[in-house]
């Protein structure tokens, strides 16, 4: 497996893990993050070390000048991409609906929607005939789509079922251009996208055991990784305007 894939909000948890068994296949790997450079360098010298080729970008997938500047360092770095995983996203703070505010709202939605929409436009267009002769995207969305999320993240779980429609309607708008764009909904994985919501890990791990029916336990990274690279692998080549949950049962 080969190609030059940009996974955003790479510096930790599910994005670290993508991007690192990416590299470990063979990929040259794009590493975004938007405040944690520490835990970015680590992942692209965690893909070097193993043999790997990966830079690191700062950006913030909500600034539309920030996707085009990631773009453009990966077709500096290692030539334009093959394969995009949207993977950078945000929960915002746990509220109300009737607290909410439409400030919150904004912003959940402009780095868990307009983000993801705008990179895949960037992706498409290095991706289409005549210079490339396809590629493919994946969505990390979530499971909190159809649950409908933790208490206070209403917002959180909207922006993720946009996330759905956004892939089947991409999927056969650039099926033609021998594009495929697919989504993982993961279910309750170690990180700390939950500490906020639920007050920390050992939280978490204790609501996962009396919700998931997979072993009462939360995912690991490497779990939904797994998923990823074999959506961007030739083995899944005839997929597309698919979602896949990887939330053991929930």
């Amino acid at each position: 497996m080969s190609g030059v894939v940009l996974v955003t909000g790479a510096g930790r948890g599910i994005g670290a893990a993508i991007a690192r068994l990416a590299g470990q296949r063979g990929y040259k790997v794009g590493v975004n993050y938007s405040r944690s450079a520490d835990d970015a360098k680590k992942v692209v010298d965690d893909i070097a070390r193993a043999g790997g080729k990966a830079i690191a970008i700062q950006g913030d997938v909500g600034e539309e000048k920030d996707v085009i500047a990631m773009f453009e360092a990966m077709d500096k770095a290692f030539g334009p991409v093959t394969a995009l995983v949207n993977n950078a996203g945000i929960l915002g703070k746990p509220t109300s609906t009737a607290k909410l505010g439409a400030d919150l709202v904004s912003h959940v939605l402009r780095v868990n929607v307009t983000g993801p929409l705008i990179c895949a436009r960037e992706a498409i267009r290095r991706m289409s005939p005549p210079t490339s002769k396809g590629g493919v995207i994946v969505n990390i969305g979530s499971i909190a789509a159809r649950t409908g999320g933790m208490a206070g993240c209403v917002t959180y779980a909207a922006s993720k079922g946009a996330l759905d429609s956004l892939t089947f309607g991409l999927a056969k708008e650039v099926g033609g251009l021998n594009i495929r764009v697919n989504c993982i909904r993961p279910g309750l994985v170690e990180s700390d996208i939950h500490d906020a919501a639920t007050g920390g890990i050992e939280a978490s791990h204790k609501a996962a055991k009396a919700t998931v029916p997979l072993g009462g336990r939360m995912g690991k990274p490497e779990e939904i990784a797994t998923m990823a690279l074999w959506l961007l692998s030739d083995e899944a080549s005839y997929v597309t305007a698919a979602v896949y949950d990887v939330s053991a049962g929930r």
